[in-house]
C-alpha cells in the first residue's frame, strides 16, 4: 500500500503552486471550441484553415481561440512557408486530451446486449 508522507508547510506550498497551474490549464480547456480544437490536434498538427474547415467556424474565431491556447502555453506553432501549424505543446497534455476524446468523442463501444440484438435480427 502506498502511504503518502505527512503534509509539511513546504509540501503544501508546492502543492498550491501545482494546483494553481492545474486550475489555469483546466480553465483553458473548459471552452467547447478550444476543447474541440485540442481533440483535433491530438491526431497531429493542423493549420488554422484545416481547423476552420473541419469545425465549420470562422477563421477569426479559430485564430482567437488558438491565441488563447498559445498564451496559456497549451499549443505551440511551427512555420512552414506561409502556413503555421499548431500542435499540443506537452505530451502529457496530449495524453489527457486523448483520454477525454476517448471518453466523450470516440466511438461508443458495442455492448453484449447490442451484439445479441444484432445477431438475432
Amino acid at each position: 500500500m502506498n502511504e503518502t508522507p505527512p503534509l509539511t508547510p513546504e509540501a503544501l506550498d508546492d502543492f498550491l503552486l501545482k494546483a494553481r497551474a492545474a486550475s489555469g490549464l483546466l480553465k483553458a480547456l473548459s471552452h467547447e471550441t478550444r476543447l474541440l480544437m485540442l481533440c483535433m490536434l491530438c491526431q497531429g498538427e493542423k493549420t488554422v484553415t484545416e481547423i476552420e474547415q473541419f469545425l465549420g467556424i470562422q477563421q477569426a474565431v479559430v485564430s482567437q481561440q488558438l491565441a488563447r491556447l498559445r498564451s496559456e502555453k497549451v499549443v505551440q506553432t511551427r512555420r512552414e512557408g506561409r502556413q503555421i501549424y499548431y500542435r499540443i505543446a506537452d505530451p502529457q497534455l496530449a495524453e489527457l486530451i486523448s483520454v477525454l476524446y476517448k471518453m466523450y468523442c470516440g466511438p461508443t463501444p458495442v455492448t453484449s446486449s447490442q451484439t445479441a440484438a444484432l445477431t438475432e435480427a
